[in-house]
């Protein structure tokens, strides 16, 4: 993959993370257009597609079940558990069985285990169940097993259509988002799909993939996995050049995107601690520069100084496996 195409995942991966941000802790229009659910749901469709994408390349080049889940795992447990921890402890969950579904992801199964605290964790318990399926998928069929995956997302689709499920959290109605994103990493590898794409079209599907997650979009909810996926898709096909792909590739997008996963896990607690409330909406926002800067302070320290070790231990260990093999 080059630099360029990985640039621009990045640049989707930054405007994801302040999609989610933006719905979850500002308001966006009159309350009664409920547009922050529809914001923060299309962040959350853009970052399952580059999952899938991103997961689905790396398996097309190394099937090995293994070091996959070993470098999946070092990357989303260490800072997940330690979040857990802390916020169970410190909202004073007692109950075991609540502290077992958070630490095993599976929190999102009915019936829902989640806390106030913690129901943002929902999409890391399908991103965990993800891996695992995933690493069992290629451990029985190879990498040929990855190319049976657009059926399951069409499955998945077809049966959130009949189920009438638009949005919801379940991993059965919800993971179609992720499998949209493997589907793209399997035309791509293939070098399926239009050589140029014109950034009018990705301009065009931006409102259009955020209505496909606003609670009144009836049938267009449906397709949300698969507008995602286009608006990736054809990024992809941009010129290198071009205004929107420079945009892609700027800076500030990839640092957002370098530190995005503990910006989502820490702004999810913090927004229901002091910094994130209020006797009043007013005081409540006027606190808001404070739990934007807590929130990126905490992210850049855990990025930097606490998920590194384990991400470095993990290449390492692949490393040194390979090496006495």
């Amino acid at each position: 993959m080059s630099a360029e195409r990985l640039q621009t995942l990045d640049g989707w991966r930054g405007i994801s993370i302040t999609l989610v941000m933006l719905g979850h802790l500002f308001p966006i229009g009159p309350k009664h257009w409920a547009l922050n659910e529809a914001v923060a749901g299309a962040g959350m469709a853009l970052f399952f597609i580059l999952s899938g994408y991103l997961i689905t390349a790396l398996l097309l080049q190394d099937d090995r079940p293994v070091p996959f889940l070993v470098k999946r795992f070092a990357r989303v447990l260490p800072l997940a558990w330690l979040v857990l921890a802390l916020t169970l402890t410190l909202s004073g969950v007692d109950d075991t069985r609540i502290w077992w579904r958070h630490l095993s992801f599976t929190t999102n199964w009915a019936p829902i285990a989640l806390t106030p605290h913690t129901s943002h964790f929902w999409s890391l318990c399908l991103e965990v169940q993800f891996y695992l399926a995933i690493a069992a998928w290629v451990a029985l069929g190879g990498r040929r097993a990855l190319w049976a995956l657009p059926l399951v997302a069409t499955a998945i689709t077809i049966g959130r259509i009949l189920a009438d499920k638009p949005m919801v959290i379940d991993t059965q109605y919800r993971l179609d988002e992720i499998l949209a994103g493997c589907c793209l990493a399997l035309a791509r590898a293939r070098g399926w799909g239009p050589r140029t794409v014109r950034p009018g079209l990705i301009l065009a599907l931006c409102p259009l993939l955020v209505a496909s997650a606003h609670s009144d979009a009836g049938a267009l909810n449906f397709a949300r996995p698969y507008l995602a996926m286009l608006l990736v898709g054809g990024s992809l096909c941009l010129d290198p050049d071009h205004w929107l792909s420079r945009i892609l590739g700027s800076r500030v997008l990839a640092y957002l995107a370098r530190v995005s996963y503990a910006l989502y896990l820490i702004h999810g607690v913090l927004r229901w601690t002091w910094l994130g409330t209020g006797e009043t909406t007013a005081i409540k926002y006027l606190k808001r520069p404070l739990l934007l800067l807590a929130t990126f302070g905490l992210a850049h320290l855990s990025t930097n100084r606490y998920e590194a070790v384990f991400i470095r231990w993990s290449r390492r260990w692949v490393s040194e496996r390979e090496a006495g093999r």
